[in-house]
């Protein structure tokens, strides 16, 4: 078995139900939409948020039919993000294959994500607990914000650590929060246990988002381009760690290549130039010591709660989190 396997065993039988669960949902008879969805049904994801609900429920008792609905209305949720950012980032591709908007264009994809959201809204509605909704709504509310952040950071010209958390924590981490604050919920935990499921959640998606901002910086085999966040005008803590801390003689040159990259100015040369300096700098190996101080963080969240196969298993997901190779 692999890693991910050996985090799921406890929970194989309900995820392969969420799988169909969420699957159902993927069809319809109106045939531009059910072509569409037939996009989204291949690009078949590792549904790490459902997984994270489903072992939270597990850790602090049963899984039933409402645990279910709450894990596919946040795989629902999460494809729904995906189909959007790609119209917003003008994507080609998605886990290496035609993304929906460019199969059939950013109308048709819009749409289609709007879709699939409204199905997320009512996996909820069937769990009978409207605090969940309102789990799910500050959550989309925070995705927004960081996407708008990350938007009007593009072409700004500070470049800042702080900023770029906060994009993360709004844009990834919220969503990894509401996951384990939703399942907790749902399992009728305490505010304060609740409470801290939710700071798991948060940190472990601060993990995963280094670690995918990291990917960049390395040639990869999952569709996503090399590069491709500094073609987008967009940069991450790697590159913002090594220009803010270098003292090399070409720190100056490298700064204006970054204003270039935020300006969508730069070439592919000056890009590849200030990669090899990130590099150089140690903006790479201050990512992962990063990445890996939230990851102990996460860790010592768990720690609260008794020991058991299930702790165990959600402390593997935070290494898998940190460790995947895509």
């Amino acid at each position: 078995m692999n890693q991910l396997q050996n985090i799921i065993q406890p929970i194989a039988g309900e995820l392969d139900q969420c799988r169909l669960l969420f699957a159902q949902s993927l069809h319809h008879d109106n045939q531009l939409l059910d072509h569409a969805l037939s996009m989204v049904r291949e690009h078949n994801g590792k549904m790490m948020r459902p997984i994270l609900v489903l072992l939270v429920a597990r850790l602090f008792g049963d899984i039933d039919e409402r645990t279910l609905n709450v894990a596919c209305a946040y795989e629902a949720f999460h494809t729904a993000s995906l189909v959007h950012d790609d119209v917003v980032d003008e994507s080609d591709e998605r886990r290496g294959q035609k993304s929906v908007n460019r199969d059939s264009g950013n109308k048709v994809a819009v749409l289609v994500g709007d879709y699939i959201l409204s199905n997320a809204l009512n996996y909820l509605a069937q769990t009978d607990c409207p605090q969940l909704v309102s789990i799910m709504s500050d959550a989309a509310k925070r995705l927004a914000d960081g996407e708008l952040l990350q938007l009007y950071n593009v072409g700004n010209q500070e470049i800042s650590e702080q900023t770029y958390f906060k994009i993360i924590s709004n844009k990834t981490a919220a969503l990894f929060a509401a996951c384990a604050y939703s399942s907790a919920i749902i399992c009728g935990c305490e505010a304060e246990t609740a409470d801290q499921m939710r700071l798991f959640g948060e940190t472990v998606g601060i993990c995963f988002q280094i670690r995918d901002d990291i990917f960049d910086y390395k040639t990869d085999d999952i569709g996503k381009p090399t590069c491709n966040d500094m073609k987008e005008g967009k940069l991450t803590i790697p590159v913002i760690h090594a220009l803010l801390n270098a003292k090399s003689e070409d720190a100056k040159v490298m700064n204006c290549i970054a204003q270039k990259v935020k300006q969508l100015h730069a070439s592919q040369e000056e890009i590849l130039a200030l990669v090899e300096f990130t590099d150089r700098e140690g903006g790479i190996d201050y990512a992962y010591s990063l990445m890996n101080e939230y990851a102990e963080k996460a860790k010592a969240i768990l720690n609260q709660f008794p020991d058991s196969d299930i702790r165990t298993a959600l402390s593997c997901y935070v290494d898998y989190v940190v460790g995947r190779k895509f």
